[in-house]
């Protein structure tokens, strides 16, 4: 009857509707331009709905790598400076933490030459201002972030000064913990490995593929559990094939495009279950230099330079493993960023054009459908969650609190229905442990996300929770923890 009840509460109450409308097929438009020419930057949905873009470099005099950073809104279609960052960088990470400042780490301080650093800094939204952290314990450019499920960001392999200056693969890795600011070694990867892709699979392991100097070694998993990584199987292509980009889909499986060396159509499948690759279909055309982007509809965009020597998009068709031709054209084609923005359109900005120069330019891809960022359900009245608690079903409240290790159920909308990837949830600004997923049993559409809450949370009768999926935050509601 609580559920009941909820659920019509949810319909009336709602402060953000569901909706999807639709936009003509593929399409592309022009945005605002950057603040500068940017390649190699990072771009960071925040929690806010804006994009940070950060630092990179530019074909200028002087091959310049900036420290500036800037904010896209949006809803204004328009880029602006923020604060700068503590230390120029390019070719470095940004990993939105559970509290919604983003971890800056890594680099090269120049464009031109090459170059390593340890420096790490913290960008807060809240000040816009960026401050220095711990340093990593090596330094590395090319190396890959990703956040764990238990809110640590695992940072893995990378480029790095050896012996007469020369650099070489690092097979090294560590954990930034948010709570103590603070980077640890972790277990090391079976190889050496610059240029890789990390991804975070549905079971919390991270998948690691490719990174072995043109060439593609056998894949690895790390375990958080263990803190071990392990091998993973091998690509169903000779080594000469390396993985370009590679995407988490809705079932589960890992999509993997792949490079020759320049220009290349074929890709792959990666089964977490089965630790298998399998050969899935070509792409449309030879492509390199390119971008992935998993869309709220299931397919995947992919961004960047054909052989045609121009920019160009497809999609992927996880259902139909097919891939087809987009309905526009992009002008981006290497060392851009694509970013899904709310709305579910796709922010690609920056970059660089063959052959010679950067851009500061930035366009939209407007998919068929445009579908909104979840959303939490809200109380009516106020910011309090819809939330239960999950043994007696009675709603969380001021007056009857959470407590930490407590399971909850929280309500809201826009999960895919039936995906196999799992939202995050961030409580206090800690990821809470999840315990199940998907449509509130018996009520469809309606979804439910069981969690733990986290031990160390600060008490109080509204506390922020918001959830993360895709990349993409949910607006924040509040929950009362004793």
């Amino acid at each position: 009857m609580i559920r009941q009840t909820l659920f019509w509460q949810f319909l009336l109450f709602s402060a953000v509707p569901v909706v999807a409308w639709a936009q003509s097929q593929g399409t592309f438009t022009s945005t605002g331009s950057l603040t500068t020419q940017r390649m190699d930057h990072t771009a960071t949905l925040l929690d806010n709905g804006e994009v940070l873009i950060a630092g990179g470099g530019a074909v200028l005099e002087g091959w310049p790598t900036w420290s500036t950073a800037e904010l896209y809104a949006p809803a204004r279609g328009t880029f602006t400076s923020t604060g700068s960052m503590v230390v120029a960088r390019a070719s470095h990470t940004a990993t939105l933490l559970p509290d919604g400042k983003v971890l800056i780490a890594g680099g090269s301080p120049t464009t031109q030459t090459l170059g390593f650093l340890s420096s790490a800094e913290l960008y807060d939204p809240s000040t816009e201002l960026f401050t220095a952290t711990a340093a990593m314990t090596v330094a590395r450019v090319g190396h890959t972030a990703t956040l764990l499920n238990n809110g640590q960001v695992l940072l893995a392999g990378g480029s790095n000064p050896q012996t007469n200056g020369v650099s070489a693969a690092l097979a090294s890795a560590e954990l930034y913990d948010p709570a103590t600011g603070t980077f640890k070694a972790t277990g090391s990867m079976t190889i050496g490995r610059a240029g890789h892709k990390a991804i975070l699979l549905p079971d919390g392991r991270v998948l690691i593929v490719g990174g072995d100097q043109g060439h593609n070694p056998p894949a690895e998993v790390y375990d958080p559990l263990t803190g071990t990584f392990a091998l993973a199987g091998s690509s169903a292509y000779p080594d000469d094939y390396f993985p370009e980009t590679a995407t988490l889909l809705v079932d589960g499986n890992v999509l993997t495009t792949l490079n020759d060396g320049e220009f290349s159509n074929k890709a792959e499948l990666y089964n977490p279950v089965s630790g298998n690759f399998t050969v899935t279909s070509n792409m449309t055309t030879n492509r390199g230099y390119s971008t992935s982007t998993l869309l709220p509809d299931g397919k995947v965009l992919i961004t960047g330079l054909d052989g045609l020597g121009g920019g160009s998009s497809e999609l992927y068709d996880s259902a139909a493993g097919v891939f087809s031709a987009t309905g526009g054209v992009a002008t981006s084609q290497e060392g851009h960023t694509a970013t899904l923005l709310p709305d579910g359109s796709v922010l690609l900005a920056g970059g660089w054009i063959c052959c010679g120069y950067s851009v500061a330019t930035a366009e939209l891809y407007h998919p068929a459908v445009l579908e909104p960022s979840p959303l939490l359900y809200s109380l009516p009245g106020g910011s309090q969650g819809a939330i239960l608690h999950a043994v007696t079903n009675d709603v969380v409240s001021p007056a009857n609190p959470a407590v930490r290790g407590e399971a909850l159920e929280i309500y809201g909308a826009g999960l895919i229905e039936g995906g196999a990837i799992p939202p995050q949830v961030a409580i206090g600004g800690r990821l809470a442990e999840v315990l199940f997923f998907g449509d509130a049993p018996g009520y469809p559409g309606l979804n439910q996300i069981n969690v733990r809450v986290p031990n160390g949370i600060a008490p109080g009768s509204a506390v922020p929770i918001r959830l993360n999926y895709l990349g993409r935050p949910s607006n924040e509601v509040t929950v009362a923890i004793q």
